[in-house]
């Protein structure tokens, strides 16, 4: 890899397809594309941090080769990776880097003929903290009130189950059940009035989006007003029932026996999800996907999805990398996948006996590491050999 970035890094990574990064003239000049995108690659190839990607790059005589800098070259800050990483993720391109690692291995053809595949995935932990029912609840309405226009008269008007100008939560005996309901009754008659109130409906029933008109005269829906009212309407439904006795028709609600499918854990992140690893080993955040040539242990996809869920599990997002993977009129790919029982047993599933539930969907099939890391030889004529000649594609 060092020897192959020293040759091809500016064919690989060209200055060019970074220039949007930039606005021309403006600034002191920036780290040259082409070295930054070569450092990227390697840190990931060799799982490093920041400051060890650094140290790297200033003391081994491999990594200046294959970034093409001086023996004396002293390097870069480590927040220039940060800074590199955040310009790169915020962009229309936010997968460029991979992109043109992904046309390297087609222009090589190191996999041409190799058709079996390893699919696994890892659980990426989320800094949010998981949010109670009644923390939601607050927390939906206050959005709304910051959200959408006209939201926070509406609420000032209607809702009488708390002061949602005040920050934590109400004062009430938490160790009454009683206390409890009427609170999560109050709370939902709130989010509903408010959500009745800032939907005003057409002459034929149809609900108006919020927006304003744009150059065709059209309603253009303000996706934050939106959003902030489809979470609210989300964590009014997702944890509650009607209370024992009543059909939901009285305003009485309580905390669900149960636990609700994918359920929003945070009003903070709502694409974070509850899952588990083992019946002791509840996680919190995403879960990233990744496929590989099983001979080789080169990744050719990956995909980040939500934690939990039956269209985020392995087996359904392998089918969709092999869907990729496949070139029309070719021998169908074969995947590799095996069940991990600790992430499908449904008694790993957490009760929801309080206004804390936890969502414990089982996280779907695991996938086996794939053998092997010796990679063959390269294509005649490609990015891996000297000869010259056109190159060829997979």
């Amino acid at each position: 890899m060092f020897a192959f970035l020293a040759e091809h890094r500016g064919e690989v990574f060209p200055d060019e397809d970074y220039a949007d990064l930039f606005a021309a003239g403006v600034g002191r000049p920036s780290l040259p594309a082409t070295r930054m995108a070569a450092v990227l690659t390697l840190q990931a190839l060799h799982d490093l941090s920041d400051r060890e990607c650094v140290e790297a790059v200033r003391c081994d005589l491999r990594w200046k080769v294959a970034c093409g800098l001086s023996l004396l070259d002293e390097g870069f800050d480590p927040s220039s990776l940060v800074y590199w990483r955040k310009r790169i993720a915020k962009s229309d391109r936010p997968h460029r880097v991979n992109d043109a690692i992904r046309q390297v291995i087609e222009a090589t053809g190191v996999l041409r003929g190799r058709r079996r595949r390893a699919v696994d995935s890892t659980i990426l932990d989320d800094a949010v903290a998981t949010q109670d029912t009644v923390t939601q609840l607050i927390g939906a309405i206050r959005r709304v009130a910051r959200q959408v226009p006209g939201a926070a008269e509406v609420i000032a008007a209607e809702c009488t189950g708390h002061d949602y100008s005040r920050l934590g939560k109400p004062r009430i005996d938490w160790t009454d059940p009683d206390a409890k309901d009427a609170l999560v009754s109050a709370l939902v008659n709130d989010a509903n009035a408010v959500l009745a109130a800032l939907t005003p409906a057409e002459p034929d029933g149809k609900a108006e989006p919020d927006g304003k008109a744009g150059p065709d005269g059209k309603a253009e829906p303000d996706e934050l007003a939106e959003a902030a009212r489809a979470l609210l309407a989300l964590v009014a439904g997702q944890d509650v029932e009607p209370a024992e006795g009543s059909d939901g028709r009285d305003g009485r609600w309580r905390i669900a026996r149960r636990v609700a499918p994918e359920r929003v854990i945070s009003t903070v992140d709502p694409e974070a999800r509850h899952t588990r690893k083992s019946p002791s080993s509840r996680r919190d955040g995403y879960r990233a996907h990744r496929v590989a040539e099983a001979g080789t242990g080169l990744i050719t996809d990956e995909q980040l999805t939500k934690a939990a869920g039956p269209d985020n599990a392995d087996a359904a997002v392998a089918q969709q990398f092999l869907a990729h993977t496949e070139p029309e009129g070719s021998e169908p790919v074969r995947g590799a996948t095996c069940d991990d029982p600790a992430n499908s047993d449904p008694a790993n599933d957490a009760p929801a006996d309080d206004a804390a539930a936890d969502d414990a969907v089982g996280a779907g099939p695991g996938t086996r590491s794939w053998p092997g890391t010796a990679t063959r030889p390269t294509a005649p004529g490609s990015f891996g050999t000297r000869s010259s000649g056109p190159v060829t594609g997979q």
